[in-house]
């Protein structure tokens, strides 16, 4: 599907886009003349262009008609103004289309593209370093808007080059968005406040923030690695009358549990009122 020039696109090539065109390029398997990208003003292009070496543009339209399949990494309050028009619908018809936007969801994005194929996906900010993870999801079988399996195995593909990818259900995705797109912003709140603790104990500060961030990085690792309970991974650190014990009793009195789900619960609120 993606075998010709400029078979790609991603519109709104920010932070986002660039961290996944670049994945893309070092897996591989698409070469930059078959990526066409697009900026709001001329010299985010250029320095898009500079940078990756693919054509950058600021012709949202143009772009489309070139591509098979098109990646859109705009704000979510951009989306109507770029989409929403009888030009864009007829570029985009009979095409895929892959939207990594939060709260706007597949039946919007088929009102406005009746007859495109439409992934959803969520990808987070470790994608710039290749340690992305990303959940997809697709409209009902038997819509207009379903994507095929090709074209879901497709869009899995674009986000494994930065990362791994997964499917759920198009009902989850608010969720996702909280846990998985906001959820690193949550994790780097609680390694400050980890490496605060350290400073306060008189550790140097940089010594402090690695420490703290070789304990979240090696902690996830184990969690993913063994398969294991975070419940039954944490009983092996914890001795009888020990500091880990001691430390836990302190967070529980804090209610961190409650106050880290209800964190989740409340973005994904947020998140659903984006679109």
């Amino acid at each position: 599907m993606l075998d010709r020039a400029k078979s790609l696109c991603v519109l709104g090539c920010g932070t986002m886009g660039q961290a996944i065109v670049a994945g893309l390029l070092r897996a591989g398997w698409l070469t930059r003349e078959n990526i066409i990208v697009t900026a709001r003003r001329t010299v985010t292009a250029n320095r898009v262009h500079d940078r990756l070496g693919v054509e950058a543009i600021t012709d949202n339209l143009r772009a489309c008609e070139a591509a098979e399949v098109v990646l859109v990494c705009l704000k979510p309050q951009r989306y109507a103004e770029v989409l929403n028009t009888p030009a864009m619908r007829a570029a985009l018809a009979g095409k895929l289309l892959i939207s990594i936007a939060a709260g706007v969801t597949l039946d919007k994005l088929s009102a406005w593209l009746p007859d495109t194929a439409i992934i959803r996906a969520m990808p987070n900010t470790p994608s710039l370093i290749g340690e992305g993870m990303t959940v997809v999801c697709r409209a009902t079988d038997g819509t207009a808007n379903a994507a095929t399996d090709e074209q879901l195995a497709l869009a899995v593909r674009i986000f494994e080059s930065v990362g791994a990818c997964l499917e759920l259900d198009p009902d989850h995705m608010d969720a996702v968005t909280s846990l998985n797109g906001s959820g690193p912003a949550f994790v780097y709140v609680m390694l400050e406040a980890m490496a605060d603790g350290g400073v306060m104990m008189g550790l140097p500060r940089d010594v402090a923030v690695t420490i703290a961030a070789k304990v979240f990085r090696g902690a996830a690792a184990m969690v993913l690695d063994t398969d294991m309970h975070p419940a039954a991974l944490k009983d092996q650190v914890t001795t009888p009358a020990g500091c880990t014990i001691a430390g836990i009793l302190t967070m529980e009195d804090g209610r961190i549990r409650s106050v880290l789900a209800r964190t989740i619960q409340e973005a994904a609120k947020v998140a659903a009122e984006l679109g």
